[in-house]
């Protein structure tokens, strides 16, 4: 149900299907990233989610060290969170509504409404996808980035994602952003190794 995602057998596969892809491919080298497939519980993967949303990536750097300094030894979780004040969650930075949605995520993980990294690996992604989405502050693409950052799933196409849209501007020669609906009807020839496509569009959008 997972799948199981095999570097050397997907960039084979991409180069095959797709010409263009295959010279990004060729451009930005075959190493697969160190990234996918953190080692991170759910948990903070979702709050390390929560935090970066909306910001640049130092400033949202800033804020998730400043909230793991809280936690000891800098481990998340639920029942720590739970007992911070909100004073001492606003004072590492985080807004109003960000902490209203880190302590969702913390009263669902301690309901046992978050599930585990191992009930994880046993459900499909729309099912994930479904689940989590009911958390406060997490939409589908925060979901898909743990899919294939975290779980390592192999046939995730973030469609809404900026970065992904400019990467495949670029390597199609594009005037303007392509909509979501019309990069969902091309990755279908990207199946079933979407997510590494998508890695690569994302290098595509940075040359």
């Amino acid at each position: 149900m997972t799948g199981t995602l095999d570097w050397d057998r997907a960039l084979a596969h991409l180069r095959r299907r797709d010409r263009s892809l295959g010279h990004i491919i060729d451009i930005v080298g075959p190493q697969r990233p160190a990234r996918i497939g953190s080692a991170q519980t759910p948990f903070a993967t979702l709050l390390r989610s929560i935090v970066y949303q909306q910001l640049s990536g130092k400033a949202a750097g800033t804020i998730h060290r400043r909230l793991l300094d809280l936690f000891p030894h800098r481990r998340p979780s639920a029942r720590a969170l739970l007992a911070f004040s909100d004073a001492q969650l606003r004072a590492t930075g985080l807004s109003r509504s960000k902490v209203l949605s880190v302590r969702d995520l913390a009263e669902k993980a301690r309901a046992r409404r978050l599930p585990s990294r191992r009930m994880l690996d046993t459900m499909d992604d729309e099912a994930i996808i479904e689940r989590l989405t009911d958390i406060r502050g997490i939409g589908r693409w925060t979901v898909e980035m743990l899919l294939i950052f975290t779980l390592a799933r192999p046939d995730v196409l973030p469609v809404t994602d900026l970065g992904v849209r400019r990467g495949f501007k670029v390597y199609q020669g594009l005037t303007e952003l392509p909509e979501p609906s019309a990069l969902l009807a091309y990755g279908e020839v990207w199946r079933p190794w979407r997510s590494v496509a998508s890695w690569y569009l994302w290098r595509a959008s940075e040359l």
